[in-house]
């Protein structure tokens, strides 16, 4: 027995609220085998949004996805995983706010929903991943169909259209940005790095094993790669800056230009909190009836000005037809955009930028507007007009809010043509669900 200061008392065991007795209790028994009856089909239920969405996907003609598939009938290879798989697993880890690959790969095992989806095919973090960003012509050919299809039920009209862009965090560091003279540097030494690791290679093939060389070489490579796509950034961002100097009537400073050596094609624009970080330029453009995103454009300009034109042209290719009215804020603002909106027979809807002179009437006309933008300057002032603006606020920004709620708030992919793959995603689901409110809504009337 120790020796102690004071003498213990006993342990007394806990008793029951009567005072009869040891409590008894249901203690976790983990090392118990169970045996479980699973059924993948009653483990969810008949409203849940993983079936909505699987049901869209058979609706979809995805035979140039099956085309691409070289594991046929007849001959030897392992099958491949159903594109439609896929695709409803994406959308579905859209609606979920999942950005993640590997954070897919998990739910795909632990969770019922995307476990119903798979439908008890294994998916792998890397097949997810290159399917994501491997088909942004295609997804871009879903999204004209699938709201081609709402026109053809006229449950969208494209009658008035509200644009509105959304800055979105970009995969590159703010410390990944250098100069020309540091790129050129950080090119010279990837070079001789790869020079020195071929060259190891071949005095010694069996020095390192070969996964390991696969690997070594592959991350050299690639550093090159970035390095390269970042100087080549470089040089359209000195044409472009020598461009507007000489518009500008001012010398040219090249040496203030920086590149990202982690996603070249990003750059350092004005956020929404004010703070400058790296960033894409999403623009969507959405019909004011139904919410539905008409059209999908992603650029690396830090402003809004001169995209209305473009987005016009898109909707007119993409559905052949153009908005009679264009509904945008005041980042938007370029008169020689607007005068070539107008000319096509397009409505501008627009508050006017601030005038210097106090005493002057911003509704109207000034020296040497066209006839276009002074009609655009008398519109503004119309309470019509006005009230038609107010819906912008109600569409446009409304989506971009949608977006940012489901996880459109950076990026995990880099360059542009990844990033918009991912923003056709966020567009896709967007519109399968708004269609499916609209189909029942008219259903019920």
């Amino acid at each position: 027995m120790e020796n102690t200061l004071f003498p213990i008392p006993p342990a007394e065991e806990p008793q029951g609220p009567s005072g009869l007795g040891k409590p008894r209790v249901q203690r976790p028994n983990r090392g118990q085998l169970q045996w479980r009856a699973v059924d993948m089909e009653s483990s969810l239920p008949g409203d849940h949004p993983a079936r909505l969405i699987w049901d869209w996907v058979q609706q979809l003609d995805l035979s140039p996805w099956y085309a691409e598939i070289r594991a046929v009938e007849g001959q030897a290879g392992r099958e491949a995983i159903d594109p439609a798989i896929l695709m409803a697993l994406w959308l579905f880890a859209t609606l979920e706010g999942v950005g993640s690959a590997r954070a897919l790969d998990r739910l795909c095992r632990e969770h019922d929903a995307y476990r119903w989806l798979c439908g008890g095919v294994s998916v792998n973090y890397h097949s997810l991943a290159d399917f994501r960003v491997a088909h942004a012509e295609f997804l871009d050919q879903l999204l004209t169909q699938s709201v081609a299809a709402l026109l053809a039920d006229g449950l969208v009209s494209l009658q008035r259209v509200a644009q509105d862009g959304k800055r979105v965090r970009a995969s590159a560091g703010s410390g990944s940005f250098r100069r020309r003279a540091k790129l050129e540097q950080y090119l010279q030494e990837a070079q001789q790095q790869v020079a020195a690791l071929r060259q190891e290679l071949e005095a010694d093939p069996q020095a390192t094993s070969k996964r390991q060389q696969a690997a070594r070489q592959r991350a050299v490579q690639e550093r090159q790669e970035r390095v390269k796509k970042a100087l080549t950034r470089m040089a359209e961002l000195e044409a472009e800056k020598q461009k507007q100097a000489q518009k500008a009537n001012q010398k040219d400073r090249n040496r203030e230009l920086r590149a990202s050596t982690s996603d070249a094609d990003a750059r350092t624009m004005k956020m929404a909190d004010g703070g400058y970080r790296p960033a894409y330029n999403v623009q969507f453009a959405t019909d004011t009836q139904s919410q539905v995103i008409a059209g999908v454009a992603v650029t690396n300009h830090g402003s809004d000005r001169g995209e209305l034109g473009p987005m016009q042209d898109q909707i007119e290719t993409r559905y052949g037809c153009r908005p009679k009215e264009a509904l945008v804020d005041g980042g938007f603002v370029q008169l020689d955009d607007f005068e070539q909106v107008s000319q096509k027979h397009t409505t501008i809807y627009a508050p006017l930028p601030e005038s210097r002179n106090p005493d002057r009437d911003p509704y109207q006309p000034q020296p040497g507007d066209s006839p276009s933008i002074a009609a655009w300057r008398q519109r503004m002032g119309t309470p019509q007009a006005k009230d038609i603006y107010k819906q912008r606020a109600a569409t446009a920004e409304c989506v971009n809010a949608i977006q940012h709620q489901r996880g459109l708030q950076s990026f995990l992919v880099r360059g542009l043509v990844k990033v918009k793959a991912v923003a056709l995603w966020f567009a896709l689901l967007h519109n399968l669900l708004r269609g499916h409110t609209l189909r029942l809504t008219a259903a019920q009337a």
